[in-house]
């Protein structure tokens, strides 16, 4: 039999309010609660924490505090990605950003979520689904990531949009359904 954590991996419903996901998140919100208050001039030190608590922390990113997230480990910077400031990922499952991705200010990443049935979701069992963000892709400020989204390589998503489906690679994408706005032409 699988274990709830296990389940949460596999993309399979699963009861968050386990003991052990339970302190897997309060471990996560006491590091981060370090993490927001490292003072300023010490960057070497912010860098040292990100690399011991994330999955993957590559060459030159960077995360702007305050930041969130429920684990840590389910989160893969490739090298070069910066957070601005205020960002959330609830990383219930993998979220994969690619190389030079820009996420703007409080932009929020949602891996997880909870069943449409009104009864089921009174069971209290959610479900999560991986994000992957592609290589130089630009996330406007205040965008929300749904579970499961690929956003395509070069592709921008504008400021404030709701991403709830697959953007392609090289496209400008906005809005709330987030819909194709145009193609960008790459030189």
């Amino acid at each position: 039999m699988k274990t709830e954590k296990a389940k949460m991996l596999a993309g399979k419903y699963y009861y968050p309010l386990n003991p052990e996901l339970m302190d897997e998140r309060k471990r996560a919100k006491i590091m981060l609660q370090k993490f927001n208050t490292i003072p300023i001039e010490e960057e070497e030190k912010k860098i040292e924490f990100m690399k011991d608590f994330l999955g993957n922390f590559g060459k030159n990113c960077w995360i702007e505090p305050p930041f969130q997230c429920d684990y840590g480990y389910n989160i893969y910077l490739d090298d070069y990605v910066y957070f601005n400031v205020n960002c959330v990922v609830l990383d219930a499952n993998r979220v994969n950003i690619g190389n030079h991705v820009m996420i703007g200010p409080a932009v929020q990443i949602y891996s997880v979520t909870h069943p449409i049935d009104p009864i089921e979701r009174l069971s209290g069992i959610e479900i999560s689904l991986p994000i992957n963000i592609r290589e130089n892709a630009w996330i406007g400020g205040g965008s929300i990531i749904l579970p499961g989204v690929i956003i395509g390589k070069n592709s921008i998503i504008g400021a404030g949009s709701v991403v709830t489906k697959e953007i392609p690679d090289n496209v400008l994408a906005a809005g709330n359904p987030c819909k194709i706005i145009k193609k960008i032409q790459l030189k």
